[in-house]
């Protein structure tokens, strides 16, 4: 499988790009920055330098040209501001959708947010980053890829275990990237998980079997 990662130096990104690699995948980091070429090349996947905020929709597609899917794992990031969260949570999940359809990626991946079911309406700056997420989701959801939502719960560094609670209504617990990662590799090329919102939290069962029940 050919996969696209928007993010690609993104801590969920390069982790899910290892698991991707393991298994014989071809994978595609988009970065903005240069200098990140070669953390990504260590790691065995391709970097694609395109800013998101600042590409146009065409040359987004020209740089994903022959992938099979994206995941959308891209964000503006802690510390930065309520205009980020629009332009690059909203607006850059928004343009790779318009991009894969240009380049014929049927398959796309957004990682949400759990909180983006019912975003609340004040200023601030979290609020917006839910409201941006909450509008990315939509537009994904209203396109015509083959899309799959997933929203964890509070991210942490902690090391992975391959265990996850997985389920199609909110829940707010803790999860490793690690974990996250693991449920994204999982999810991208499971074709029963498309149209589904997955709510992604640290748990008991194996990952695989988790996904399975949430999706049946």
């Amino acid at each position: 499988m050919d996969v696209v990662i928007a993010g690609g130096h993104g801590k969920i990104g390069r982790r899910l790009a290892r698991l991707l690699l393991a298994r014989g995948d071809r994978v595609r980091g988009l970065i903005r920055n240069p200098d990140h070429q070669g953390d990504l090349r260590e790691d065995g996947s391709e970097p694609v330098v395109c800013d998101l905020e600042s590409a146009s929709a065409e040359q987004v597609a020209e740089a994903i040209a022959g992938a099979d899917a994206v995941v959308f794992a891209a964000g503006a990031g802690p510390g930065s501001g309520a205009e980020r969260k629009l332009t690059m949570d909203r607006d850059g999940a928004v343009k790779l959708v318009e991009a894969a359809r240009s380049a014929g990626a049927t398959r796309y991946v957004i990682v949400s947010s759990v909180g983006a079911e019912s975003p609340p309406g004040d200023d601030d700056v979290f609020s917006v980053y839910l409201r941006a997420k909450a509008e990315a989701d939509r537009a994904v959801m209203d396109s015509d890829r083959d899309w799959t939502v997933v929203r964890p719960g509070m991210l942490t560094d902690d090391p992975g275990t391959g265990r996850a609670r997985i389920q199609s209504e909110p829940v707010r617990a803790e999860v490793s990237r690690d974990d996250v990662a693991a449920v994204l590799a999982a999810v991208v090329d499971e074709s029963r998980a498309v149209g589904k919102v997955l709510y992604v939290v640290g748990g008991d069962d194996p990952i695989e079997d988790a996904l399975v029940a949430a999706i049946a």
